[in-house]
């Protein structure tokens, strides 16, 4: 049985991690490269940044920052944020990126999947889907959750799984932040729908959040990143505890 995966997320802003609340109302949690060793020494499967503003404000992705994790962190780690065509991503890899993450670029370019996963491979590419629930629909969103879209959740992850997404970075935009739990019921019907693994995002709280999106939700990785900055829980406890539900987790 494969192991369910616990993956930190780093928002980074100019170098340093924040976390707000519906993306917005930020605030400071650290340098990113320290806070990425502390949970790779403490049991992380893999680690997310994200350069939060990059689309938004129209810059490049952080790709000093991104060779400095390289240099210092021995887990798998995910970059996104302003990924917006091949060069972009052949910067990332060479910076020392496993994997990017495109979000907006993929809903305006839907082919970039499809040239990343030729070039590089499936499992090289992330495709990231924010969305909102609106009149009972899921509806992706991109420059960072402030521009609605015309895509649905369910057809656009079918999609991205056919142009060859290797993963699907779900967040839901209702929960992110609120520590209130994750949206199960639409992580267990995005996995029963895809074939690819789905990570869960959007709303850990606590670990009977993360216990469920990994069972009920049927979720292959939860991310997190409100309880790890803030010294809630430590990613070694959380396993644990998980381990003790009979969730395979690697410990």
């Amino acid at each position: 049985m494969v192991s369910k995966r616990i993956i930190p997320c780093l928002d980074v802003k100019d170098g340093r991690t924040v976390k707000g609340i519906h993306f917005v109302g930020l605030r400071d949690a650290g340098d990113a490269v320290e806070l990425g060793r502390k949970y790779a020494d403490d049991g992380a499967d893999e680690l997310v940044y994200l350069d939060i503003t990059a689309t938004y404000e129209g810059r490049h992705t952080f790709t000093k920052l991104v060779e400095r994790i390289s240099a210092e962190i021995d887990i798998p780690f995910t970059v996104g944020g302003g990924i917006s065509c091949m060069d972009d991503a052949a910067k990332m890899l060479e910076a020392g990126a496993d994997k990017i993450s495109i979000n907006s670029a993929a809903i305006r370019n839907p082919s970039l999947i499809d040239s990343l996963a030729n070039k590089y491979g499936n499992q090289f590419v992330v495709v990231a889907i924010d969305a909102k629930q609106v009149e009972g629909k899921w509806i992706a969103t991109t420059s960072g959750g402030r521009v609605f879209t015309d895509r649905e959740l369910f057809e656009w992850a079918h999609e991205a799984q056919d142009r060859g997404a290797g993963e699907i970075l779900f967040t839901s935009m209702d929960h992110d932040g609120t520590k209130q739990g994750y949206p199960c019921e639409t992580f267990a019907k995005l996995s029963d729908e895809l074939s690819i693994p789905i990570i869960a995002s959007g709303g850990a709280g606590s670990v009977k959040d993360i216990a469920e999106v990994l069972t009920k939700g049927k979720a292959d990785a939860a991310l997190a990143a409100s309880i790890f900055h803030f010294g809630e829980i430590t990613i070694q406890d959380l396993k644990k505890q998980l381990k003790d539900n009979n969730i395979n987790v690697r410990i």
